[in-house]
């Protein structure tokens, strides 16, 4: 990412972009991304809110507060006559138990209340296969789209996801696409039969046809990160805009937190500037940016910020209401304390995804301890399986849920020194773009740089624990290896688990069992990082 982008000429957000025509027409977009089955409240660490901190003002988000703050800000605007969008880029599924235990249909009852236009689909709506994404499209009373894969030859899927839809809002025809990461096979489990296709050679045709068809006003609703989406703005043109996800980005220019501006501006490649937005994640925040085109399409002006969900925005009681009714089967289990922490548990993404973390820690010598007596002395846990941080004090079984929320199982195998090598290589290719195969590890420490190109030679040293010393590696040698089920299939890239890896057994207890148990265990469990991941 050029940092020259987040200047001040990128900040320049209510100047006009060129000169205004007589016949103007603005657009209000108001957007999220990544929710992640947040559907309750969180705290300041992204996990579920509890009463007591919801009584103190302390919680952010939730459907609740979602559903108030869209209902106020669509009134205020169409009652200034303005024309409004209310879009989702993708990732509902995943992430708490309401996804656990209902999986995309609360979603569906929730975004159908709010009156969305359009959702992007994301890499999580697959996680439970073509058939979650299938039910999910089965309930939702909007169109969910994305162009760039290829859903033919899945029967469930076929016909079901458009790449493209018209909308008329204020007497103007105004074409949304959409596009998905590429990499979703790796990320996701979206089978065989979808296939996916490079996002700029999909946008080129879609946005080509588009304009084709007498549409000048095009918004791209993508779900591939920021870094992807500034690609994809300085590569296609006829682009007005871009609403993203993926990456949980807060662009603002009034949030000290915030990435970068709100919009960041790209460059296309007819030197017209594309502006591009994203809300983070979880339901913290509510996009709103207006955009004004002059009568020909051009994007004049550019103005917004993302407005924050905290305890000055009242929840809907009504919503309040049916989350409290979907919640009350679930309770029990959240509420039952497994634990406690003597500190503030690190399982933040930018963290996690980036180097040696808390939670890294914690959940890999969990696998470890409870694996060890297979003859397991590795353990590989990706940073994008950790999904939020524990605060300290009590630990509830809904806390490490929340931490854990995937279902996914200990999986043990063996593996050459090579090819654990290689798995970490894998690991840190991508940390650039936070992708969440990044290794959090146990029984093994190492070095890597990102000085290197990603796949050559970026991890520099790997040792083992052999009793209670640290020995090098050994190349040739078989070494029994614990991660979890998806990765040990192949996913996050970790293909070498899936091809190299011998006597595998992916069907061990859940990870959120191996946590619980082993904090159960721990009780005033102390956080720690020890230098086990060096970046040099």
């Amino acid at each position: 990412m050029k940092k020259t982008l987040f200047g001040a000429a990128a900040l320049a957000l209510t100047t006009s972009m060129s000169t205004a025509a007589f016949a103007d027409f603005s657009l209000t977009v108001l957007h999220i991304n990544d929710l992640h089955s947040r559907i309750e409240s969180i705290n300041k660490y992204d996990s579920t809110c509890d009463a007591e901190s919801e009584t103190e003002g302390k919680c952010f988000g939730g459907v609740a507060r979602i559903q108030s703050k869209i209902d106020e800000r669509r009134a205020a605007l169409e009652g200034e006559g303005k024309n409004v969008l209310l879009l989702d880029a993708g990732d509902q599924f995943q992430g708490s138990l309401f996804y656990t235990t209902y999986k995309g249909d609360a979603a569906a009852e929730f975004m159908n209340g709010m009156g969305f236009d359009v959702m992007a689909v994301g890499n999580h709506e697959f996680d439970d296969g073509p058939a979650g994404l299938a039910n999910f499209l089965g309930k939702v009373n909007f169109p969910v789209i994305s162009g760039n894969i290829d859903v033919s030859g899945e029967p469930l899927l076929k016909g079901k996801v458009p790449g493209v839809i018209i909308l008329e809002k204020g007497g103007q025809k105004v074409g949304i696409v959409s596009a998905l990461a590429e990499d979703t096979g790796e990320t996701s489990s979206p089978g065989a039969g979808v296939r996916f296709i490079q996002g700029e050679d999909y946008l080129k045709g879609a946005v080509e046809g588009l304009e084709a068809a007498g549409v000048n006003k095009i918004i791209a609703v993508t779900h591939m990160g920021l870094p992807r989406d500034m690609e994809i703005a300085a590569a296609v043109p006829g682009i007005d805009l871009i609403v993203g996800g993926h990456s949980h980005t807060l662009l603002s220019n009034i949030d000290e937190k915030a990435k970068g501006p709100y919009p960041v501006l790209v460059k296309n490649p007819e030197g017209k500037d594309v502006p591009i937005v994203q809300a983070y994640a979880y339901g913290k925040y509510l996009g709103e940016v207006e955009v004004t085109f002059d009568d020909a399409g051009n994007v004049t002006k550019v103005a917004g910020d993302p407005i924050l969900l905290d305890n000055s925005v009242t929840p809907n009681e009504k919503v309040l209401a049916r989350v409290a009714e979907l919640g009350a089967p679930i309770e029990a289990l959240k509420a039952q304390v497994v634990s406690s922490a003597a500190g503030m548990i690190d399982g933040s993404r930018d963290t996690c995804r980036a180097g040696e973390c808390a939670m890294g820690n914690l959940v890999a010598e969990a696998m470890l301890a409870r694996a060890r007596e297979q003859g397991v002395q590795i353990v590989i846990q990706n940073g994008g399986g950790l999904r939020a941080s524990i605060d300290e004090g009590e630990i509830t079984m809904g806390e490490v849920l929340t931490v854990l929320p995937f279902q996914n199982t200990l999986a043990t195998f063996q593996l050459k020194g090579a090819d654990v090598v290689a798995a970490l290589e894998n690991g840190v290719s991508e940390v650039e773009e936070g992708a969440g195969r990044f290794p959090q590890v146990a029984g093994m420490k190492y070095s890597w740089t990102r000085k290197k190109p990603a796949g050559q030679g970026r991890i520099l040293v790997v040792e083992v624990k052999e009793g209670d010393q640290w020995v090098p590696i050994d190349q040739e040698k078989v070494y029994t290896v614990a991660t979890n089920n998806y990765m040990r299939s192949g996913g996050d890239g970790y293909k070498v688990f899936a091809t190299n890896g011998m006597n595998a057994y992916d069907f061990g207890p859940g990870l959120e069992t191996v946590v619980a148990d082993y904090l159960a265990e721990n009780t005033g469990y102390a956080p720690f990082t020890d230098g086990r991941i060096v970046e040099q």
